[in-house]
């Protein structure tokens, strides 16, 4: 590995290599050596961008905490309405079917444990809930939270719950979506402001 070389794009490819690995093998059966060699760099310029297996997932974790805080954010930006918990769905279901989206979500689910252990995986829940809260804003119900914890659930859990053999990325996520749709059907609509004079 030439050291010109764009740290963003080389982290990238070490983020792509181990998230390989790690699914292929699991993460706690994969070392950093592995990762060096089927990178074809020495471990040193490993740890340069990584000290550890941790840290590559930490930064996985990172950028999809990225990705859920600018969803939070738009969401809070728009009114609350039907339309909008619609949008707020597709946009996270685009970043889900997002290019290396699928290997991350299947090393996600295949490493729970990993993940529960990590700050990252605490963060992690957090923001998810956070995105189902704002699925769910004007209806404060339980009903209403589980569904909407359960709408977000549906578009990730589509990379190993559909077990179609040859099923494409998009039939995939639009089977989703549209399980997704009938969850969010059951959150109430705000109730309109109505003025008093």
């Amino acid at each position: 590995m030439q050291v010109r070389e764009s740290t963003g794009g080389t982290r990238q490819r070490i983020q792509a290599v181990a998230l390989e690995l790690f699914t292929e093998q699991g993460y706690e059966k994969t070392s950093l050596r592995e990762i060096a060699e089927r990178l074809n760099v020495t471990k040193a310029a490993l740890y340069y961008h990584f000290k550890s297996k941790d840290e590559i997932v930490n930064s996985l974790v990172e950028d999809r905490l990225q990705r859920i805080d600018e969803l939070i954010d738009w969401a809070r930006s728009q009114p609350t309405s039907r339309a909008t918990r619609r949008a707020l769905l597709n946009r996270y279901a685009d970043t889900m079917f997002a290019s290396e989206q699928p290997s991350v979500m299947r090393f996600f689910e295949q490493n729970q444990t990993v993940l529960k252990s990590l700050s990252a995986g605490q963060q992690m829940r957090e923001r998810m809930l956070g995105l189902a809260g704002e699925l769910c804003r004007g209806d404060d119900s339980a009903a209403a939270q589980l569904r909407a914890t359960l709408t977000l659930f549906a578009v990730h859990s589509s990379w190993f719950a559909v077990r179609t053999p040859h099923i494409s990325d998009e039939e995939r996520k639009k089977i989703a979506l549209d399980v997704a749709d009938e969850l969010l059907a059951g959150i109430s609509e705000p109730a309109p402001d109505v003025d008093q004079d």
